[in-house]
């Protein structure tokens, strides 16, 4: 099977410091794989290279058997790739559905048609809707965005990435902030999106990496340290002690 992201070579370096160095890493479709390192292993800056932010200093991005290395961010996520942030950005003054609908109808390029309602966008509010309760936030449709817990936040900020159908979504520490109690919750809604959804992410809680990443790739040093199942990082001595700590997962 073709894969749905895949990276050749890819380095960013600003003068003397690499960032990013030699990483090669490919994701099938539908994956569920996580990205983990220590502060400073370059993993934002990864994101950052797969999105358009920045350009590599060298190497390619592919994207469904495309070079897109040279593609500007708007156009990458025509192609299918979303992205969240560790700090959330919401349509913080809309309710959770309008701001779905928004999302939504800016997608089909119907954004000239909203005025100062969004009841006659028949098919984007059914379509907010269903995307909202996969989500499990049904209840939340009325409710002010700014009004939600934080933890419901970076749902609606998932929501809102899914709105462009992506192909791909990479999540940037989406339990960053949310208390323990919620971040299980949150990874647990995470996991029932459809498997025509790829699904890279950032995570530092290694419980939750263990629980919902099938396939782990660990930088250090701005370079892939270590590749495999969880099973297979949770048993790396290299991944021990740079990262999880001699008593991690046994």
């Amino acid at each position: 099977m073709n894969a749905l992201l895949r990276t050749e070579g890819l380095m960013k370096r600003w003068g003397g410091f690499a960032a990013n160095s030699d990483i090669s890493i490919s994701l099938a479709p539908g994956a569920r794989h996580a990205l983990i390192g220590p502060n400073g292993a370059g993993k934002t800056t990864f994101i950052n290279l797969l999105t358009g932010v920045l350009a590599p200093t060298s190497g390619k991005v592919f994207f469904n058997g495309e070079d897109i290395t040279g593609l500007p961010q708007h156009v990458r996520v025509k192609r299918g790739m979303s992205r969240t942030f560790q700090i959330n950005t919401l349509f913080s003054g809309l309710t959770v559905l309008e701001s779905v609908i928004l999302a939504i109808v800016e997608r089909e390029g119907m954004h000239r048609l909203w005025y100062r309602t969004v009841a006659q966008q028949h098919a984007a509010a059914d379509e907010a809707m269903s995307l909202l309760a996969m989500l499990r936030l049904e209840r939340e449709l009325n409710t002010v965005v700014r009004n939600l817990a934080y933890g419901k936040q970076r749902l609606i900020e998932i929501a809102l990435a899914l709105a462009g159908r992506p192909k791909l979504l990479l999540l940037d520490e989406p339990a960053a902030g949310i208390p323990s109690a919620e971040s299980g919750e949150l990874f647990e809604t995470i996991a029932r999106l459809p498997r025509e959804v790829g699904i890279l992410f950032i995570e530092h809680d290694m419980d939750l990496v263990f629980r919902f990443a099938e396939r782990i790739t660990v930088l250090a040093g701005g370079r892939v340290m270590a590749e495999g199942s969880p099973d297979d990082i949770a048993a790396d001595p290299r991944v021990r002690e740079v990262y999880l700590g001699e008593s991690a997962h046994g």
